[in-house]
């Protein structure tokens, strides 16, 4: 599976962004999805995953009311719509593929490569 995140960008505390995240190659359905994020100086960490037929979604206590993950199985996409973003939600967020929707980074098998979400207070 080839994973292509976009959407990150420049937005002010308050703001939206949605990220999309567009998968290539084996059966998309297949697999749980996840985004994760890596902030300057930090390790990276789960946001939010959603299992293979949308209805199992578990996310990051901090997020849990701003960011919806989301996919659709037609177009091979899973969405993360941001919502009253912060300043600490700052970082580089990938999107992952795996067999089963778990939180840790070394549980998934695919990686995108990172898109970057910058927070202005």
């Amino acid at each position: 599976v080839q994973l292509q995140a976009s959407g990150g960008g420049l937005v002010q505390a308050g703001g939206s962004l949605r990220l999309s995240c567009a998968a290539s190659g084996r059966a998309f359905s297949n697999y749980a999805m996840a985004w994760f994020r890596q902030a300057p100086g930090k390790e990276g960490e789960f946001v939010s995953g959603i299992g293979w037929s949308g209805f199992s979604i578990y996310s990051e206590d901090s997020v849990k009311g701003r960011f919806t993950i989301s996919r659709d199985n037609a177009n091979n996409t899973v969405y993360l719509q941001m919502n009253i973003l912060k300043p600490e939600d700052t970082a580089i967020y990938y999107c992952a593929a795996g067999s089963k929707l778990r939180p840790g980074l070394n549980q998934y098998d695919y990686w995108g490569q990172g898109t970057q979400v910058t927070v202005s207070s």
